[in-house]
């Protein structure tokens, strides 16, 4: 099958392999978004005489032919169709004849593929947000659990003052859901059609673009044809940042379980389904999960830069150096999700050793609630902090669940305040999950089935 630019020339060999890359494998994943701008587009063409509604009806049945070859695993984009774009059109010319060609009429691939990014980022957010709602749903599950359970408190990874696992686990919960807000913040920009701007020029017939973007759920367009293909990679930068602070926090979560489950600490435990052995020692149990969620929280990153280094110094209007910022976006939103998946069945399966942890409880821990004390009776605290800390011989042991509760104020070990961190989640979630069914209740009115925007991780 001819490319969408095929003229009277063939490219050379070399130079197709090295241009082409792996974008044809990298398109399969936005084929039902594409699918779904592609129809828009035909509807829209429809409705301002460019296509007839004979055309249009063989066009609609032509995608959705498109989407079961998808779902059945029949359908292929092959390195000689070069992309996804040209894969749609010509197996649509198959199985519609002429109206298969009219199609393009009006858009550029360079739209095309920005809409179809667009579409299937807003599907990508939702998901990723609910799937980060269930991680903070399994911490605060632990921490109303353990909400008194008595933890050693570390700073500078040494005993320091009382603390409690639920506080640990809340802290996360709390860390969490502030990146998910974020995350969820950015849908306010990716919520604008791109659809209709073409190479960047706009074009010279009677585009609808608004109608467009009603049909396809967003709430307007993004009006400077310019700056729709100026933002390509530059919204999946931001949707790639607000992951990369997902994995920062699910990184250091990680190496506090590794450090806490050591035999040395034995606060807590790992199941052994969620840990490997090794070749030749048979006693090991190794937290393989959680070592390489720290070098994937790295690798996520790296995903962020790589986009944005991409983008640095380009002129505007379109350059083939946005290809290369296709599959560090695509690799890092399913990353970010598989992250979020593994830490939450990591929580929900972590078993807290309450012995372990109140043996971590050595006198000096009190140490600061003893000067607090002193100065409560009047002395100024620094004479207290000098007179305790010369002394710490003379501190004696405590219950460490009196102390814990001698810690009232909002978000301390004895008023965990767990109401808050779970009403900010259910608020989040539901966001979250009316932007995923809106989206979807629009693709599905526009197609007549259920599309998988975002398609099913394996």
């Amino acid at each position: 099958m001819a490319k969408l630019w095929q003229k009277d020339y063939s490219l050379d060999s070399l130079i197709e392999s090295f241009t082409v890359g792996r974008d044809y494998l990298l398109d399969m994943e936005l084929l039902p978004a594409d699918c779904t701008a592609s129809l828009a587009h035909a509807s829209m063409l429809a409705t301002v005489g460019l296509l007839s509604d004979s055309e249009l009806s063989s066009l609609s049945r032509g995608i959705r032919s498109v989407l079961d070859e998808y779902g059945s695993g029949e359908y292929r984009i092959e390195k000689s169709d070069e992309d996804g774009h040209t894969a749609l059109e010509n197996r649509l010319v198959a199985l519609c004849g002429e109206a298969g060609k009219k199609i393009h009429t009006g858009r550029s691939r360079n739209d095309q593929v920005i809409t179809a990014l667009r579409l299937y980022s807003r599907a990508f957010l939702s998901e990723a947000v609910l799937a980060g709602i269930d991680t903070v749903d399994a911490l605060l599950k632990l921490a109303r659990e353990h909400e008194k359970t008595p933890m050693p408190g570390r700073t500078h990874m040494q005993i320091a003052m009382p603390s409690s696992v639920g506080l640990w686990a809340a802290a996360y919960a709390e860390e969490l859901l502030d990146a998910l807000r974020q995350l969820l913040s950015i849908d306010a920009v990716l919520d604008q059609s791109p659809l209709g701007s073409a190479a960047s020029y706009g074009v010279p017939l009677p585009l609808d673009r608004e109608l467009t973007a009603e049909l396809m759920g967003f709430s307007g367009v993004q009006n400077n044809v310019l700056y729709v293909n100026n933002s390509r990679g530059k919204f999946e930068s931001y949707l790639l940042d607000a992951c990369e602070q997902i994995g920062l926090t699910l990184s250091k979560m990680a190496q506090d379980l590794i450090l806490f489950s050591l035999p040395e600490f034995g606060y807590f435990s790992l199941p052994r389904e969620l840990c490997s052995g090794s070749s030749i020692m048979p006693q090991k149990k190794n937290p393989d999960g959680l070592e390489l969620m720290r070098a994937k929280s790295a690798t996520l990153s790296s995903y962020a830069s790589q986009v944005k280094g991409i983008l640095r110094s380009l002129p505007s209007g379109y350059n083939r150096d946005f290809q290369e910022t296709k599959e560090p976006f695509l690799r890092g939103a399913r990353l970010c999700i598989q992250m979020l998946r593994v830490s939450t069945l990591t929580i929900s399966k972590l078993e807290v050793n309450k012995e372990a942890l109140k043996r971590g409880f050595t006198p000096e821990i009190y140490a600061t609630d003893v000067a607090l004390e002193m100065a409560a009776k009047g002395k100024s605290f620094r004479d207290a902090y000098r007179e305790v800390g010369t002394a710490l011989e003379k501190v004696k042991d405590r219950d460490p669940g009196e102390s814990l509760k001698q810690r009232s104020s909002t978000g301390s070990p004895g008023n965990l305040n767990l109401s808050f961190a779970a009403t900010r989640a259910a608020e989040i979630a539901s966001h979250a999950r009316a932007l995923g069914e809106s989206l979807a209740a629009s693709a599905s009115d526009l197609v007549g089935r259920e599309v998988p925007l975002f398609p099913p991780l394996p």
